[in-house]
């Protein structure tokens, strides 16, 4: 295994023959893996787990991996095998993560969840309904102090949650126009609104 891997290092990409000459100088087979592989390992690597320590641990693995292989399948380039076993060790170090309980995100506690739900949701009493009733009332009457193209692209927009390119679309007019609608109608309620 250890000699393909010096024969398949020691050819240029070009050649189909091995370099004899150079051979006899030449670094030693686990040296010229690290030179050919280091950089794009990291590359992959960093790409993917976006850790400059993780990236180095994971590619030194590889290349212990690959350098201690008791077989290469002498059918397949070493570049794939490389990048092959790469992606098998990222897979383990998921999956080993995940089974020992390091999950990428942090879950919130049941305990802590109650706390912060009180705190980031308003409590839902009769007079809170009606203020908000009050409020939906006084902006709709606000609204209809606009033009009907303009109330209607605003609410469409605001409570249908409808896309400004489809209301453009459905009104024939370009999205920048839609847009200037919708600012119109914001900057209407803001002023109306804000004085009260």
């Amino acid at each position: 295994m250890v000699r393909r891997i010096e024969r398949s290092l020691r050819m240029s990409p070009g050649q189909n023959t091995p370099a004899s000459n150079a051979a006899c100088h030449a670094p030693h087979p686990r040296e010229q893996l690290d030179v050919r592989f280091r950089g794009p390992l990291m590359a992959f690597f960093l790409r993917r787990t976006r850790d400059r320590a993780e990236a180095e641990d994971l590619a030194q693995e590889t290349l212990l991996r690959v350098t201690g292989a008791a077989s290469l399948d002498g059918q397949a380039p070493i570049d794939s095998y490389v990048f092959k076993v790469a992606i098998n060790l990222l897979r383990d170090r998921r999956r080993k993560a995940l089974r020992n309980g390091n999950p990428v995100f942090v879950p919130i506690e049941d305990s802590l969840a109650a706390e912060l739900e009180t705190q980031l949701m308003d409590e839902l009493s009769p007079e809170r309904v009606v203020q908000g009733y009050d409020t939906l009332s006084d902006a709709m009457r606000i609204l209809d102090e606009l033009g009907e193209r303009t109330r209607n692209i605003f609410l469409l927009y605001r409570l249908e949650n409808m896309k400004q390119k489809d209301i453009a679309a459905l009104y024939g007019i370009g999205q920048s126009t839609v847009e200037k609608h919708v600012m119109k109608a914001m900057l209407h309620l803001a002023t109306k609104l804000g004085g009260a």
